[in-house]
């Protein structure tokens, strides 16, 4: 069974978000009691920033991955916390005869505690992609990029996917740097055990309404997988048809949003994985219904945390706007921080920052009038 987490003895000195933009990448910093909050001006303003992270190894490189408007896609790297950036020399791009371009790095993932300067970066089209140098040179990983596989799993290169088809949720398990999950948008949830060299689908028992086969072995649309604090054994999935939890060894998802109020489904983008309690976990619903306008159910936002492992789940919106709140929140754009209490943060579709500092009860928006936010990272 899963067991709580042991929490940071030494407990942060303050909160600081990456808030990457259609426009932008900004910066927000609060005071250690998370109550007053400062925004940055912008960095690489005008490009669009689908994810900027920090690497918890040495707690001061940073990657962002940009797509430069002419310049195309590319990363950058600051080993300052951001008061300067210089571009990879040779960012994720996929061989030249495999008539595939690399339209966007959508997702960025620090490599194992064991191999500094190791990353993967998912992109657009379906690519994984790995640097051994802190993000200056990258490499395709031939053993996904290549798999005679890959077109099925992918179901072609190009899909329904606003923006694209997508690979995300790059996960390494902390216990072991050659265990690795990804998940792509299609394609589903797929797993290597070899450091990448050969993968197989784990979508079993996930719903895949859109496709006429009731449960196919891969082709999914998986939007955000997260392990469980303190337990790598267990991952939570918010999917296109639903919430999800598997319990590793087992293979098959069980399907935990059911429990969901039903006048709002269990369909969103974000999945956040509370810190410190492997059965805590936040949602942000949106509207999935009919023509999936991708909106807050009936313009009335809410998070939805449980505290069970997704047996039940709680509404969380005191703050929020009350009704005629169009927005939604992507699902890189949802995180949460490492307090004792844990801070949790979204960005939304319409440019506001919102943070809890009391793990979801209470909320307040921190900024606003940004560009459309892609992804929330804390740093």
């Amino acid at each position: 069974m899963p067991t709580r987490a042991t929490r940071t003895s030494t407990p942060p000195r303050r909160a600081r978000l990456l808030i990457a933009t259609r426009k932008g990448l900004w910066t927000l910093t609060s005071d250690a009691a998370r109550r007053s909050w400062k925004l940055s001006s912008p960095a690489f303003l005008g490009h669009i920033v689908h994810h900027a992270v920090q690497d918890p190894r040495d707690g001061r490189t940073l990657l962002a991955a940009a797509r430069t408007g002419h310049l195309g896609p590319t990363v950058f790297r600051s080993q300052d916390n951001g008061r300067t950036w210089k571009e990879a020399s040779a960012p994720p791009a996929f061989a030249p005869d495999s008539g595939r371009v690399v339209d966007h790095t959508f997702w960025l993932t620090p490599g194992h505690a064991s191999q500094p300067g190791a990353w993967y970066a998912g992109t657009s089209p379906q690519g994984l992609f790995r640097t051994r140098d802190g993000g200056v040179t990258w490499e395709g990983v031939a053993g996904f990029n290549a798999h005679p596989q890959r077109k099925a799993w992918c179901g072609g290169d190009q899909d329904g996917t606003p923006d694209g088809p997508k690979m995300h949720s790059v996960l390494v398990d902390p216990r072991d740097p050659a265990h690795l999950y990804i998940a792509m948008s299609s394609g589903g949830v797929f797993e290597s055990t070899d450091e990448g060299r050969d993968w197989h689908p784990l979508n079993q028992g996930v719903a895949a309404l859109f496709l006429p086969q009731p449960d196919p072995e891969f082709g999914h649309d998986p939007h955000c997988v997260r392990f469980a604090a303190g337990n790598p054994d267990r991952l939570y999935q918010q999917n296109h048809c639903g919430i999800y939890r598997l319990d590793r060894p087992a293979t098959r998802w069980v399907r935990i949003g059911e429990s969901m109020p039903k006048s709002v489904g269990d369909i969103g983008l974000p999945m956040v994985a509370h810190p410190h309690d492997p059965e805590a976990a936040w949602v942000f619903p949106m509207d999935g219904t009919d023509v999936w306008p991708r909106t807050s159910p009936g313009g009335k936002p809410a998070a939805y945390r449980t505290r069970d492992g997704g047996k039940t789940w709680k509404r969380q919106s005191d703050g929020m706007p009350s009704s005629q709140a169009w927005w939604t929140v992507k699902r890189q754009a949802m995180t949460a921080d490492q307090f004792s209490t844990a801070g949790v943060y979204f960005g939304t579709t319409s440019g506001e920052v919102w943070g809890s500092r009391d793990e979801g009860r209470t909320w307040k928006r921190l900024a606003q009038h940004l560009p459309e936010i892609y992804a929330l990272e804390p740093a």
